[in-house]
C-alpha cells in the first residue's frame, strides 16, 4: 500500500515551517521518517500537508553546557549514541539508544521525532522523564520551555500546540550508575515493557534514585513512590525488591494479544529489580 496525497513542503526556515503548520493544524513533520513514513504507507494517518524539516539550519547539534547536554530536534539517534560526550554525561540516554530500532533506524531517526511521536512502548521518551529533560519549542506566540513530564498526554499526544515544532532538548547531566532493563518480543522491538533507573551513591547510601517505565501506561511513568522508598536508604536486596513492587503498583498497563496486562505489571516488578541492582553496582 501507498501513503494517500498529500502537499510536501520543504521548509527553508523555521518561520517558514511553523507558518505551515499553523495553517494547516493536520500537516505532518518529516524529520527522520522511521515512524511517519510506514503510517503513510499503512494510510493510519492521511495529511493534507508533509512539512519536510531536514535542511533547517540549527536543528542538528550536539554539546554539553553549563552542566547539561543540549540535543537538537533534527539529531540522529546514532549521533548520540556513539557520542562520548553522552556516554561519559549521561550514560542512561547512550545505554538506551542501542535499544530503539536497528542501527539503520538509528542512523537515521531523530531525537526530537522520536519525543514528538510519543509512542508509550518507547524508550526515549522515559529516559527524558526519567532525566528530568526540558524541551524547546518554537511556534506562532515564540518560544516555551516544556518539562518532559508535563511533555507527555497520552498516546501519540503531546503538549505541542497549533505550529509548534520541537526543536531542542536539554538534560542534565548524570554519572551515577545507570541501568536499561527491557523486555521485547524480539530484538529490537518496541518494548512490552522496560525500565530505566538512575542512583547515586554515598557511603553505602542511596542519595537519589530515578526510575522510569515505558509501555506500562498511556505516558512514561515516573515511579516516584519507588525513588523515594530507596532514597537514604542502603540498597538491600529486600529494600530493591520493596521499590520494585512499588514500581509495578504505580502502573497501569495495557492488555492485548501480546502481553495480559497482569503480566506487564509483573515484568516490571522483574525488570526494576534488575535496573535498580545494575544502577546500584555502576555507582
Amino acid at each position: 500500500m501507498k501513503a494517500a496525497p498529500f502537499d510536501y513542503l520543504r521548509a527553508s526556515s523555521l518561520d517558514e515551517a511553523i507558518e505551515a503548520l499553523a495553517e494547516t493544524p493536520d500537516a505532518r513533520v518529516l524529520a527522520g521518517g522511521q515512524s511517519l513514513v510506514p503510517l503513510l504507507n499503512l494510510r493510519q494517518v492521511r495529511p493534507p500537508l508533509v512539512v519536510d524539516i531536514n535542511r533547517l539550519d540549527g536543528l542538528s547539534f550536539l554539546h554539553k553546557e553549563n552542566g547539561r547536554l543540549e540535543i537538537g530536534a533534527l539529531t540522529r539517534h546514532r549521533v548520540v549514541e556513539t557520542s562520548a560526550v553522552v556516554h561519559s554525561e549521561v550514560p542512561l540516554l547512550a545505554e538506551a539508544l542501542g535499544y530503539v530500532g536497528h542501527v539503520a533506524i538509528r542512523n537515521r531517526g531523530t531525537i526530537g521525532g522520536s519525543l514528538a511521536h510519543a509512542d508509550p512502548a518507547a524508550e526515549l521518551p522515559a529516559v527524558m522523564v526519567a532525566l528530568d529533560a526540558e524541551f524547546r519549542v518554537h511556534g506562532p506566540e515564540g518560544e516555551r520551555l516544556i518539562t518532559a513530564r508535563d511533555f507527555f498526554l497520552g498516546p501519540h499526544r503531546t503538549a505541542l500546540g497549533p505550529g509548534e515544532l520541537l526543536t531542542r532538548i536539554s538534560v542534565p547531566s548524570h554519572r551515577g550508575g545507570s541501568a536499561v532493563e527491557e523486555l521485547s518480543r524480539r530484538s529490537r522491538d518496541l518494548a512490552l515493557v522496560a525500565v530505566f533507573a538512575t542512583v547515586t551513591m554515598s557511603g553505602g547510601v542511596c542519595e537519589t534514585a530515578r526510575i522510569a517505565i515505558a509501555g506500562a501506561a498511556p505516558t512514561p511513568i515516573r515511579a516516584t513512590a519507588a525513588e523515594e522508598s530507596l532514597t537514604g536508604r542502603a540498597l538491600t536486596a529486600d529494600a530493591i525488591a520493596a521499590a520494585a513492587d512499588l514500581a509495578a503498583g504505580a502502573t497501569d498497563p495495557p492488555g492485548d494479544l501480546h502481553a495480559p496486562a497482569d503480566y506487564r505489571r509483573e515484568m516490571v516488578a522483574v525488570l526494576t529489580r534488575r535496573a535498580i541492582t545494575r544502577a546500584k553496582e555502576g555507582a
